[in-house]
């Protein structure tokens, strides 16, 4: 038999490593050239990687779940007597299957957008500290040992990056022991023993007096007595929903964050609308409220450009971004998405419009491009007709603001001093207390508002 060792190839400037989403392929399995044999997520985007060459699976490495080095043995072949003892080079990657369900299947479509949001998940975390300078050699151990150890561009799991944030560990100079010079969890927490009073990294929380998830005894989850395990079903805590949970738990344990919630009279909004789908309509678009809403919050943003602002870790600066890159929250099978509006201040209803379809249905068939996914400044999330009384939404970190909208209701307003039947809805925007004070965040609110009780005010500044 003639092995051949395939390697995790080279996806993405920066991407050393990716998790094993779903294997596609078995032991035993004969396999043609280019037939997909494994869905890996970076932080940047999932992708299928195919047979290089036909053969039979002898070995796969790695179960759902567990994450593989980049340029490390991923799939062992049989390939009768043409193999050679070691890997030839690997093919790129396919296109990016955009977040596809857990078990391989493309996501199915749904009803539309989702409550909260997931934005750019990112490997290199911002809050890692600053330094210069190359890579120290690895210390023979001990305090004295430790603190002499330094390494730019250390090499770690998002997994290893959050526990060294919590704990306010600086990854640049814990000595690694893990695979190609990786940083594992077992080195942060001997960093802490072996050196107390190393220097944490910059703006860094302190580890809670109730340590969080990651650092608790892990929750084994048992069938009560006298209910059989048959009764319950384990699927893995993997891909985009734990990349999510992680993108979740950084924007709550980052940002510190402060929801103002105000009504919003949508009666000339409903009417707007009612006039303009019928040309809408005739140009092929469906006109939602969305584009409308879409217009007020970058007319919002450039009076309050702090809002369309993040917060640079690594060097203690406030990046105000110039440009309009407007978030929509989406639901997906594989989980919540963030599609990107580019340059939304630049486009007409009508192109803003079609944007929201087109990356909409993107999302929901599994066919959205890494560049629809990346580069939002503000986001937007909303549930439509679901969309309840009003909600807390979380932050797309390290944004440091997100608009959510509610479910119009007709309900009782005063007009002119008369008691009137309005369409009326919640307006809840949730904000980065660090950069944002409550008034300027309150004044953000009205802004938008203004424009969405009056929409009249929108064409001025198209």
């Amino acid at each position: 038999m003639a092995r051949w060792e395939f390697k995790l190839p080279d996806i993405g400037e920066g991407v050393t490593e990716g998790e094993i989403v779903s294997w596609l392929v078995k032991p035993g399995d004969v396999v043609r050239e280019d037939q997909p044999m494994v869905e890996v997520m970076t932080d940047k985007a999932t992708v299928t990687i195919a047979a290089p060459r036909a053969g039979t699976i002898v070995a796969t490495t790695g179960k759902v779940g567990e994450v593989v080095a980049v340029h490390s043995v991923l799939v062992v072949f049989d390939v009768g007597g043409d193999g050679g003892a070691h890997a030839a080079p690997a093919p790129p990657p396919a296109a990016p299957a955009a977040h596809r369900g857990a078990n391989g299947t493309a996501p199915k479509a749904d009803d539309g957008p989702a409550a909260t949001a997931v934005g750019d998940i990112r490997e290199h975390l911002p809050g890692m500290g600053a330094a210069t300078g190359g890579a120290t050699p690895a210390p023979a151990g001990g305090a004295a040992g430790a603190a002499s150890y330094f390494n730019e561009k250390p090499l770690a799991t998002p997994a290893t990056r959050r526990v060294a944030r919590e704990l306010g560990v600086d990854l640049k100079r814990v000595p690694p022991t893990g695979s190609q010079g990786r940083v594992t969890r077992d080195d942060v927490h001997a960093f802490t023993r072996a050196a107390p009073a190393a220097a944490p990294v910059a703006g860094a929380p302190r580890a809670a007096a109730h340590a969080p998830a990651a650092l608790r005894e892990p929750v084994k989850i048992t069938p009560p007595a006298g209910v059989p395990g048959a009764l319950e079903e384990r699927v893995p805590f993997a891909g985009m929903r734990r990349k999510i949970a992680m993108k979740m738990a950084q924007s709550k344990q980052t940002a510190a964050h402060f929801t103002f919630v105000e009504e919003c009279d949508c009666t000339a909004l409903k009417a707007l609308r009612a006039r303009m789908k019928p040309a809408a309509d005739a140009a092929g678009v469906k006109l939602t409220y969305l584009p409308f809403i879409v217009k007020a919050t970058v007319a919002a943003l450039k009076k309050h450009p702090i809002l369309n602002s993040a917060l640079d870790e690594s060097t203690n600066e406030i990046v105000t971004r110039k440009y309009f890159h407007i978030g929509m929250a989406a639901s997906t099978d594989a989980g919540l998405m963030v599609p990107v509006i580019k340059d939304a201040d630049r486009r007409s209803l009508l192109e803003i419009a079609r944007e929201i379809d087109r990356l909409g249905q993107d999302a929901k068939s599994g066919k959205s491009k890494v560049d629809d996914l990346t580069g939002s400044t503000f986001t937007i999330t909303s549930l439509g007709a679901q969309g309840g009384l009003f909600a807390t939404p979380i932050i797309n970190f390290p944004e440091v603001g997100i608009l959510g909208i509610h479910q119009m209701k007709e309900k009782p307003v005063v007009r002119d001093g008369q008691i009137v039947i309005g369409s009326v809805m919640l307006v809840s925007l949730s904000f980065d207390h660090r950069i944002v004070d409550g008034h300027i965040g309150a004044a953000f609110a009205y802004e938008i508002i203004g424009y969405l009780e009056n929409p009249d005010r929108l064409f001025l500044d198209m």
